[in-house]
């Protein structure tokens, strides 16, 4: 696991106070693609639990584990008692339970490649519900991103994390998807969006860039100098756009043949419509 993924525990606070939650819309989503009740829940790389408790409302019995254990620390003051925690990475968990349900709340793209996809068949029921689901977080006034990019530029030329195989922003369908429809393991690969716009103040905003692994693993001088030249450019309030990537995918049954490859859904959920959710 890199420098980048386990960077988060000297932020745990932080972490929880800065990043936003997700909307029920997204776990509607994943409930209506299942088809059906679903009891048990494992979680990958749950950070502060976020995700984490929009699916134990719903009465999903979830063991959320993250690597962190400072981030697990704060996960546990925040979520209700049908959450069971795991200190571990993705590649660390051995077979035994399986479950209805595994889903990544943007944390897929720190696990090892290598084995991925049988590793996370390993773990599911037969015909249980993959979901991996995350976005980029995006300044919504084209202006102002500008500037932050400029104001960042010395130190940090971008603090995203580019597609793990590869696809280009542009390809219709987004990884994971690209790897799920080339997987003898899972079947029925679909790919959703849902929009969430979030606005805060310029000191939050940058409280949440002290979040992001891009900026945690500079430097400390070099941390504090971009966070004071970006304070500077930004307004008193700004707007994000932070709109979910969604997909599922369905663990195929032992009995079932070989799937077709490449075969997909793309659809498009509706716009959350809760303001800052």
């Amino acid at each position: 696991m890199s420098g980048r993924a386990l960077s988060f525990g000297v932020v745990a606070e932080a972490y929880e106070r800065f990043r936003p939650g997700y909307p029920v819309e997204l776990l509607d989503m994943v409930m209506a693609y299942a088809g059906h009740p679903v009891r048990t829940a494992l979680e990958i790389g749950a950070g502060t639990g976020k995700a984490t408790r929009l699916f134990a409302q719903r009465g999903i019995r979830v063991t959320a584990t993250e690597p962190d254990g400072s981030m697990l620390a704060e996960l546990r003051k925040h979520v209700p008692a049908n959450v069971s925690c795991a200190q571990a990475a993705f590649e660390d968990l051995q077979p035994g339970e399986r479950y209805g349900l595994v889903y990544a709340a943007a944390a897929l793209h720190w696990t090892n490649p290598e084995g991925r996809w049988s590793r996370m068949a390993g773990l599911l029921e037969p015909g249980g519900v993959f979901a991996s689901f995350g976005g980029r977080f995006r300044l919504a006034d084209p202006a102002v991103e500008e500037a932050v990019r400029t104001a960042r530029a010395a130190f940090l030329e971008s603090d995203e994390i580019p597609s793990p195989d590869g696809t280009p922003p542009d390809h219709a369908m987004q990884w994971p998807g690209t790897e799920l429809q080339r997987s003898e393991w899972f079947t029925d690969v679909q790919q959703a969006w849902t929009e969430r716009h979030v606005t805060m103040s310029a000191r939050d905003y940058v409280g949440h860039l002290s979040t992001v692994s891009a900026h945690l693993v500079l430097p400390l001088q070099e941390r504090e100098q971009v966070f004071s030249r970006i304070m500077r450019v930004l307004p008193d309030r700004v707007e994000m756009r932070a709109d979910i990537t969604v997909h599922l995918a369905r663990r195929r049954n032992e009995d079932e043949g070989s799937p077709v490859r490449g075969a997909a859904l793309i659809t498009e959920l509706p716009a959350c419509d809760h303001g800052a959710c």
